[in-house]
């Protein structure tokens, strides 16, 4: 599924234009993105939770030479699904 396929979907099942269900779809995601950006978490019941975690320096290697790195601290995104969105998942098996 890409980005195209949810703006179809809207609308579709909205009634929206196809240039307004674009623009709701875009509205959406640039507000998801705004509150990850503050350092905010995400959470949709239902879906699952977007949570940011800060991952300290860390020495790494480099596995072509073996060489150790410095891995710089950063931030990264996690998704992890509800209970209700994994069980529908595997209730597809």
């Amino acid at each position: 599924m890409v980005k195209a396929d949810i703006v179809d979907f809207v609308y579709e099942k909205v009634g929206f234009t196809r240039k307004e269900a674009a623009d709701a779809v875009d509205i959406l995601f640039d507000y998801i993105k705004n509150i990850l950006e503050e350092g905010e978490d995400i959470h949709i019941v239902g879906f699952g939770s977007f949570n940011l975690r800060n991952k300290c320096e860390r020495i790494g290697r480099n596995p072509k030479t073996g060489e150790e790195i410095v891995i710089t601290p950063r931030r990264v995104l996690t998704f992890k699904p509800s209970r209700i969105l994994l069980d529908l998942v595997n209730h597809q098996l």
